[in-house]
């Protein structure tokens, strides 16, 4: 369910950060593809499930390309953990040979209980953070992920409203300002700005050439094929930096209470229809 982000921060009677951060790192382990060491210290506050993964072709089972390839995956991915246990974090570490990258990504990700999914672009000193604001996502964990991981640094946030739909973006990014200041954010070190877009997925990722790294909620599954697509698919010809696409949260789940007043309703729809049937005979 997500939280409208024009809703006053201080409505919600809990400015703290309401859970550690887990960031999923889904990572083309066959590929030589790593995660750079300035985005393990920026990552350094969260809790971390690296997934090493390796896409075959449809005629290949995945039994076949673990007996093939297993030795060399969990190597490459025992180095990546290595490092961010030099940083002082302990870490998770998967390894899956897959016909399905997207689905294998979201299938672990609902796993592990994942706050963001990150797609490990070449990146430099962390200086200055893109956080994107469209829509409905949610925009509560969007700024909950922003704070835990760089309250204590140093590092310049811009929060762009992106504007489409009808949406409020000017009042949404105020709020978002606002809930980062009252969970200790330096004002200095955040810029507001918005703009109109009519394809903000493209837009945002495109803007990777201007940051650092680049936040932004899930807000669908669109987000993610874009972001992890193959390179002739991935949108304004690929991102540059690093993106974070924070998850939306699951809708809550029935309580046993109101599972048992269904089903009690639902049995007395069927006894009236059982009772009405009769009387027609």
């Amino acid at each position: 369910m997500s939280w409208d982000a024009t809703e006053d921060p201080a409505d919600s009677g809990d400015l703290a950060v309401r859970e550690p951060p887990k960031i999923l790192i889904p990572v083309r382990v066959l590929e030589g593809q790593t995660v750079p060491e300035p985005l393990v210290e920026f990552l350094a506050p969260a809790e971390i499930v690296v997934l090493g993964y390796h896409v075959l072709p449809e005629q290949t089972p995945t039994e076949q390309g673990s007996m093939q390839f297993e030795d060399r995956a969990q190597e490459a991915v025992d180095a990546i953990a290595e490092a961010f246990r030099d940083a002082g974090r302990d870490i998770e570490t998967r390894i899956v040979f897959t016909h399905d990258r997207d689905q294998t990504v979201e299938r672990v990700a609902e796993e592990v209980g994942a706050t963001a999914t990150l797609l490990p672009n070449p990146s430099g000193e962390v200086e200055d953070v893109l956080v994107a604001v469209r829509g409905k996502i949610d925009v509560a964990r969007l700024v909950d992920l922003v704070a835990a991981l760089l309250v204590d640094g140093d590092e310049r946030v811009t929060l762009w409203g992106v504007k489409g739909g009808g949406y409020d973006a000017e009042s949404a990014v105020q709020r978002a300002d606002a809930t980062l200041e009252q969970r200790g954010f330096d004002p200095d070190r955040i810029a507001v700005e918005t703009g109109d877009s009519e394809t903000p997925i493209y837009d945002i990722v495109a803007r990777t050439a201007e940051f650092d790294v680049v936040v932004m909620g899930e807000g669908g599954p669109p987000v993610l094929s874009a972001v992890f697509g193959d390179d002739a698919e991935r949108v304004a010809e690929g991102a540059v930096a690093p993106v974070l696409v924070v998850r939306d949260l699951p809708e809550p789940a029935e309580s046993e209470d109101e599972a048992d007043a269904t089903d009690g309703d639902a049995d007395d729809r069927d006894e009236q229809q059982d009772e009405g049937a009769g009387a027609g005979t």
